[in-house]
């Protein structure tokens, strides 16, 4: 979940009253957060929040206008937003896009601000909350990347346009060479980090003024000049590009609602595109695109289990800074200009009991009883375990979730059938197991030092995208084992799947395996059925290899879900 450091004094200051660390740690449920740490130090705040459809509570401003909104004040009215019906002046700041973009990271938004000085707490919010919504939101800069530039410096129309990355050339943030967009790739530490996200491109995405002052290589780095914001600075220019609209307004509504809170005045910039977008060809931001909501009164007081006044309806909504209206048996809401995260009905009675306050709610006892039972499922992987057990191997439990290196790079596949995270916590959780292989190898990996031979085995769910199924995925029961030794080889693996099968009373075939995780030659398919239910074999050198594997290992993964069919 999204952790955030914010200056206390500042923090308050925004909110409007002090709080101790036990009174702030008691209000902060309201928006999902909890009192990571303080630092008593520099009187910074740490604060993590456990809501990821809540972007704009990334940020002191936004994390404030909660608090102070929950605790009776009153939330700002932002007159600089455009809509489907009201177009603002841009006046000269506009945005001209390259038509060579639609099909690569086709979108921006943009605003500029003025009216007081940075500060060294403002400058350190906003390069935070660039990263915050950049990495979490933006996953990684692939579909939002935004930047930051000294608009003194430069003159509109701002060009966004598709150049050659290899004749063209500028001196990036942080050097003081100028290199080739191809070489920034290679050569600047965030080349390395984000470079991938474009480098297949033939033409990659490029910022200028008029004149051709470089502005940035979205989503990698900003020119060293126009890009090096200072406090001290007073008129800004924010853009921020992606491969999604709709993400990338709410992230520029919600940097423009914080800096607006922050006392800045918001300048709409025009954004002009030579293709149509879902809100036509030409786009003022900061945009404002929700839709109006509304929900039935009963059914809010029916998932909340507990009698509700429309007042206490219209209160509740209220402190969680929601405008509302209720008209016969529904509440109609206006959704905030910052907020984007509501798909359903149940989104506005969650914030109904957000705002009346948890605590408010009396606990009630389960009126109804059930039996539990184990289910033929898992009736049957105690059976197939006990067997395992029976055969020498060691139980292992692993994680669901894992990263592309080692579930896809170290494995020599493609990893197309994988499941990909959109917002993951980290690299280490941003991909679905497709198989259990790898969690063994990665087992084996650690244990070079633990006598021989080596017998694991996990039974668990593995997940993976089949387009034949209605949800687009596919989760499944396997089973998964490893032995490891000197002498283990194809002879010894096809043993014990013998011996899985005699016990289990079921008739197999094999056929020949062609994986590149296994010796070709030396592993097989298994057939029941005349489906095909598992492989197994000697792994392949390569693949031990890519793990740091010494010693001979053979693995066998085994669909249990097709075993159980009679």
């Amino acid at each position: 979940m999204p952790k955030i450091e914010v200056n206390r004094d500042k923090f308050y200051s925004f909110i409007g009253k002090s709080y101790t660390d036990d009174a702030l740690e008691a209000l902060l449920p309201c928006a999902k957060a909890e009192l990571d740490a303080v630092d008593n130090g520099d009187g910074t705040l740490k604060i993590e929040l456990n809501d990821t459809n809540r972007p704009d509570l990334w940020s002191t401003l936004g994390l404030a206008r909660q608090l102070r909104i929950y605790e009776g004040g009153r939330g700002a009215q932002y007159n600089f937003f455009s809509n489907s019906e009201r177009n603002l002046d841009s006046g000269e700041r506009i945005v001209k896009v390259d038509a060579a973009l639609k099909s690569t990271r086709p979108y921006m938004a943009a605003f500029a601000i003025t009216g007081k000085a940075i500060d060294d707490a403002t400058l350190k919010d906003i390069i935070q909350t660039q990263e915050k919504l950049c990495w979490n939101y933006g996953r990684k800069r692939k579909s939002i990347a935004m930047g930051v530039y000294r608009s003194d410096l430069f003159n509109y129309p701002v060009m966004y346009k598709a150049v050659d990355p290899d004749k063209t050339k500028f001196i990036p943030l942080g050097m003081e060479n100028e290199l080739s967009l191809r070489e920034i790739l290679t050569e600047h530490p965030k080349g390395q980090e984000y470079g991938h996200i474009i480098e297949n491109d033939e033409k990659f995405p490029f910022i200028t003024d008029i004149d051709g002052k470089v502005l940035s290589l979205p989503p990698v780095i900003n020119s060293s000049g126009l890009g090096a914001v200072q406090v001290g600075d007073e008129n800004l220019f924010i853009e921020l590009t992606g491969t999604d609209l709709h993400s990338l307004l709410l992230a520029a509504s919600i940097v423009a609602c914080d800096l607006s809170d922050d006392g800045f005045t918001i300048l709409p910039v025009r954004v002009d595109y030579p293709y149509e977008t879902e809100f036509g060809t030409s786009i003022t931001s900061p945009y404002y695109f929700q839709k109006e909501i509304s929900s039935d009164i009963e059914y809010a007081k029916k998932l909340l289990g507990t009698k509700l006044s429309e007042k206490q309806i219209k209160n509740s909504l209220l402190r969680m800074g929601i405008d509302n209206e209720i008209k016969g048996n529904e509440i109609q809401i206006k959704v905030p200009e910052y907020r984007n995260d509501f798909l359903h009905s149940v989104d506005i009675v969650e914030d109904i009991m957000m705002g009346r306050g948890m605590d408010s709610f009396d606990p009630v006892m389960p009126s109804d009883s059930t039996v539990g039972r184990i289910s033929p499922e898992e009736e049957f992987a105690r059976e197939t375990k006990d067997i395992l057990i029976g055969l020498g191997f060691q139980e292992m439990i692993y994680n669901y979730l894992g990263s592309g290196k080692d579930y896809i790079e170290k494995m020599n596949i493609t990893g197309d059938n994988h499941i990909q995270i959109v917002n993951p916590m980290t690299e280490n959780y941003e991909f679905v197991r497709a198989s259990i292989i790898p969690s063994m190898l990665n087992s084996e990996a650690i244990s070079a030092n633990a006598v021989y031979p080596h017998f694991i085995f996990e039974i668990g769910k593995i997940a993976f995208l089949d387009s034949d199924d209605n949800s687009g995925t596919v989760t499944k029961n396997s089973l998964g084992f490893l032995s490891a030794d000197r002498a283990e080889g194809y002879n010894q693996v096809s043993s014990s799947v013998s011996a899985i099968f005699y016990y289990l009373n079921k008739e197999y075939d094999l056929i020949e395996l062609d994986d590149l995780r296994f010796i070709k030659g030396r592993s097989a398919k298994i057939i029941y059925m005349g489906k095909t239910v598992g492989v197994f074999g000697e792994v392949a050198p390569q693949v031990l290899e890519n793990w740091g594997i010494q010693m001979p290992a053979t693995c066998c993964e085994i669909d249990l879900d097709i075993l159980m069919e009679e």
